[in-house]
């Protein structure tokens, strides 16, 4: 079957008025598609078998089987085509009945020709939109098991150039024992290239110990990474091994290793030297053979000119960097991304249903993303949880992630009341629009207003 790009799209037409059917096709064949004609559903239905349709224009009032029963006919013998409907005014409603079932659109009688031609191209965009979204999924399924193959990353997500760079890196290094730095901001995923490497590495089978080295009191920090005698101070009960001597022969990954205070920094420039340490309050001399991977978000450098970082631990670190890119540097993985979480959710909030839109992907493309990886799963998770249908609308993203003015935020740069009241309006208006699927009288049940007051706003707001 020959492939269906815009240039051989088919369209049928089913209509039982010679006038209307023939108009319909001149309209389809001008903008450079092939249209077939038939006059009723028991034509159609065999033109279905033979041919591969994108979208089927049909009337509603047919001879025989009625345009309801044949929209039902194309989504079971061919769910990816899409079936515009033609209406009277007294059937809007039947028509709205008809998208429940899975129509595209409507359009109602009479109409023009500019009418029928923006109406079948909307269609035809969010068809040409869906199969490059599915492209894109199927390209990254393969890269995706690819890079599983090659390197086992687990958790990691990404091909673009950057990323690709880091895999690189984490294959050269996961085979030494050299001290590995890894810089990214909030949320970067530092931890899971840390993992990555002690995965890769020769100590795999051994433990891998993380410590969050911002998140302790110095006193307590100590104690987690070196371990205490018992009575060492208030509340050693018992003796307790810390984090190197957990970490054995493993790998030991410090985070956030730019809030250490100076006096653990001393001791830990020692463990990095001598492999060799004493638990708090104990005399005994305890050798490790261990491998450090550190974390940061800080500019270390800047913090030794400040004096909050010792310059030689520095160096002891620094031997082997990696730095992570930000996600708003990673555009190009926002597909595979969401692609991967949608897959987790659809899991672990029992979701088999959950799909996404392409409007949706667009939007998430939009957003700096300050919170990185983390911000952009957390947002994908809450999307899903909102969504009606388990589908991920464009306007089911929060609106922080919006370019434009949040519609509960105060104008920085007016407060004149109606130019404010409009923004909001008009915001409104688009996300009940694009919730309804662009059919107006749903949006009009939506917004709680007349269909007629709706039509007035789209053009006050140049939305048509």
């Amino acid at each position: 079957m020959t492939e269906n790009t815009p240039n051989n799209y088919k369209i049928l037409i089913v209509e039982d008025n010679d006038t209307m059917r023939e108009g319909i096709a001149r309209v389809v064949e001008k903008m450079g598609y092939h249209a077939v004609e038939t006059a009723d559903a028991e034509q159609a239905l065999p033109q279905l078998d033979k041919n591969r349709f994108v979208l089927v224009v049909t009337d509603y009032k047919l001879p025989g089987m009625d345009g309801i029963g044949l929209l039902q006919k194309v989504k079971e013998s061919s769910p990816e085509t899409e079936v515009l409907i033609i209406t009277a005014y007294g059937t809007i409603e039947l028509a709205v009945e008809a998208m429940q079932k899975g129509a595209a659109d409507f359009i109602t009688k009479p109409f023009s020709p500019e009418e029928l031609n923006i109406k079948i191209e909307k269609i035809l965009e969010r068809i040409q939109e869906r199969a490059e979204f599915n492209r894109i999924s199927e390209e990254n399924l393969y890269l995706r098991e690819e890079m599983d193959v090659r390197f086992n990353y687990g958790e990691i997500v990404g091909d673009s150039p950057n990323m690709q760079e880091v895999y690189r890196t984490i294959e050269k290094v996961a085979k030494g024992d050299s001290s590995v730095i890894i810089y990214g901001e909030s949320g970067t995923g530092k931890e899971l290239v840390a993992r990555a490497i002690h995965k890769a590495s020769p100590r795999k089978d051994k433990p891998f110990v993380r410590v969050n080295c911002g998140a302790l009191a110095e006193g307590v920090l100590e104690s987690e990474l070196f371990g205490h005698e018992k009575g060492a101070f208030t509340g050693a009960l018992r003796r307790k091994k810390g984090r190197f001597e957990l970490a054995q022969h493993g790998s030991i990954f410090l985070d956030e290793i730019g809030d250490i205070p100076l006096a653990t920094q001393m001791k830990l420039l020692r463990v990095l030297q001598e492999k060799e340490f004493e638990r708090v309050g104990g005399e005994e001399t305890l050798s490790i053979d261990v491998r450090i991977i550190a974390a940061t978000n800080k500019n270390l450098k800047a913090e030794i000119a400040d004096g909050r970082f010792r310059e030689d631990l520095y160096y002891r670190l620094h031997i082997i960097p990696i730095y992570l890119p930000p996600l708003r540097e990673r555009e190009a993985d926002i597909p595979l991304l969401t692609e991967h979480f949608i897959n987790k959710i659809r899991s672990e909030l029992n979701m088999p249903n959950l799909a996404i839109d392409p409007t949706a992907i667009h939007r998430l493309k939009e957003y700096d993303w300050p919170g990185n990886i983390r911000e952009f799963e957390n947002i994908l998770e809450r999307a899903a949880v909102l969504c009606d249908a388990s589908r991920i609308r464009a306007t089911d993203i929060p609106f922080h992630v919006d370019t434009g003015t949040p519609a509960n935020d105060i104008p920085s740069t007016s407060l004149d009341l109606n130019e404010s009241l409009e923004k909001v309006e008009k915001q409104l208006i688009e996300k009940a629009m694009d919730r309804a699927g662009g059919v107006k009288t749903e949006a009009a049940k939506l917004l709680n207003i007349k269909a007629s007051a709706l039509y007035y706003k789209l053009e006050k707001y140049g939305l048509i």
